[in-house]
C-alpha cells in the first residue's frame, strides 16, 4: 500500500511539473518536456517534409532550429489546438532579407488537421507539416496543460 501511495504521489508530481524547457530533437523525431533538468514527458513528433537544417525561407518545409519562445495558444486554426513558436526572430528575418526571401512564419506546435485526428496513427509516421511540429490530438491536449505561454523551446538536429 505504501508503494502505491508513493507511486501515485510521484505520478501526480510529474503531471503537475512546471515545464521550463521544451527540447526538440529533429534527428530523432522526439520532443521532450523538461522540468528542473529532468524529462517529464516525451513525444514522437512529425515535422515538415524537409526537416534537416534550419528554416531559411517561407515554403522550404523546414522546421526552424534554435531557441525560441512559445508565445501564445491558438484554438481556432486548421489544426486541432496549437501553440505558436516565436519564429522568425530578428536574425532569421535579416538572413532571409539579405537573400531576398521572406523568412516565413506562423510556425506552431499543433495537433492533427481538423477532422483527421483519427488518422494520427498513420500521419505521425512521416513528416507532413509545412514546418510545424505535430503531435496527436491527445498529446497536444496534454502539452497545453503542462506548458505555459512564455516557455522556451530549443529545436536542434
Amino acid at each position: 500500500m505504501k508503494y502505491l501511495i508513493f507511486l501515485s504521489l510521484l505520478i501526480t508530481h510529474y503531471a503537475m511539473a512546471d515545464v521550463d524547457l521544451v527540447k526538440v530533437d529533429k534527428s530523432a523525431q522526439k520532443m521532450f518536456l523538461i522540468s528542473g533538468g529532468k524529462v517529464v514527458r516525451e513525444y514522437q513528433v512529425a515535422f515538415g517534409a524537409n526537416p534537416k537544417g534550419h528554416k531559411q525561407q517561407e515554403g522550404d518545409q523546414k522546421t526552424p532550429e534554435g531557441v525560441y519562445t512559445l508565445d501564445y495558444k491558438k484554438e481556432d486554426s486548421s489544426f486541432y489546438r496549437a501553440m505558436h513558436i516565436s519564429y522568425p526572430n530578428q536574425v532569421d528575418t535579416n538572413r532571409a532579407t539579405e537573400k531576398g526571401f521572406s523568412a516565413g512564419g506562423f510556425i506552431m506546435v499543433h495537433g492533427q488537421r481538423n477532422w483527421l485526428g483519427w488518422a494520427s496513427f498513420i500521419t505521425q509516421q512521416f513528416n507532413w507539416t509545412n514546418g510545424c511540429i505535430a503531435l496527436t490530438n491527445a498529446e497536444i491536449d496534454e502539452f497545453l496543460k503542462l506548458v505555459n505561454v512564455g516557455t522556451k523551446i530549443r529545436i536542434e538536429w
